[in-house]
């Protein structure tokens, strides 16, 4: 077999070899086997980085993700900002069985009036659920997963977390390689919380593209769309606002609206285990509800 020279290994999808999903094999994981490392057939792709709580990658990991949010508030609430540190964990059982805890962590308020009245550091609400791979195909860099989690009502009132009687989130998610270089995920979902008089139906519908640039810099483009299927009763300090990925109000007056965000980023992966990104998000419907713009920072280490 001819080899050309030129083109490195940083060139060739670490997919497609044959035996990648036996690389791990003399593994014996963590905690005495419970817990096993991190998918090896998908190692090219990178995470999603925008709707952080909900937009799940669908590979089976195992890592800790830590995230940095600074959210600002749109001009016609007052303005301010809302920063976000969380940590995310993500634990292979098997090949295709992982546990998700996708939200908690701690929120810093510096909302101007009106919203101050009603926004201030506190708690995050903390979820925890199961994603099960359905379907993993290294040659054609195919894969889906699908999922569900609960949120706690766990989190500080004081920063609008903590209402209602819990959350549940249903999703399915996919990813696909595209040539050599070129990576798409797609992930929709539906938030059922418990009580739809305290918080709201939501179904989201998230997508993701990079691109490989080389030496493990990935240019990364992102879109959401938010359509809220019911308005609760007991958001009225939210009256016609709707609360995005962060925070489920209860608003009133806001079925069947729809919000849409963009965002552009970069993520550095210098190995399989290490992943730093940076992404910009900013509102591309009229309808922004909390949301004017966003920076989120994440570092991931992967086992």
């Amino acid at each position: 077999m001819m080899v050309d020279p030129s083109q490195s290994d940083a060139d060739v999808p670490e997919a497609a070899d044959a035996d990648c999903g036996e690389s791990c094999c003399c593994c014996g994981g963590l905690l005495g086997g419970l817990i096993q490392p991190s998918d090896t057939c998908f190692t090219d792709f990178v995470s999603p980085m925008t709707n952080p709580v909900f937009f799940e990658d669908p590979r089976t990991l195992t890592e800790a993700r830590v995230i940095f949010i600074n959210h600002w508030l749109p001009n016609a609430l007052g303005g301010g900002d809302v920063k976000v540190l969380a940590v995310q964990a993500r634990a292979a059982l098997t090949d295709r069985l992982s546990i998700v805890a996708a939200k908690d962590g701690y929120i810093f308020a510096d909302a101007n009036a009106p919203l101050n009245a009603v926004l201030n550091d506190g708690w995050a609400d903390i979820s925890v659920g199961l994603k099960y791979n359905l379907l993993a195909d290294p040659c054609c860099g195919r894969i889906v997963s699908t999922g569900f989690a609960y949120e706690l009502a766990s989190g500080s009132r004081a920063a609008l977390q903590g209402n209602g009687n819990g959350e549940f989130h249903v999703y399915l998610t996919a990813g696909q390689r595209v040539g050599c270089n070129g990576h798409v995920l797609s992930a929709t979902g539906f938030r059922l919380p418990v009580d739809t008089n305290a918080e709201n139906q939501v179904w989201y519908w998230s997508n993701h593209a990079d691109y490989h640039l080389g030496c493990g810099v990935y240019a990364v483009a992102e879109a959401n769309w938010y359509h809220f299927m019911s308005s609760g009763t007991t958001g009225g300090a939210f009256n016609g606002v709707q609360g995005g990925d962060l925070f489920n109000f209860g608003s009133t007056n806001v079925t069947n609206t729809d919000i849409v965000t963009g965002a552009l980023g970069v993520k550095l992966k210098p190995c399989d285990t290490r992943e730093i990104g940076v992404a910009w998000e900013t509102h591309l419907s009229d309808t922004r509800g909390v949301l004017k713009d966003r920076l989120t920072v994440d570092y991931i280490l992967r086992y």
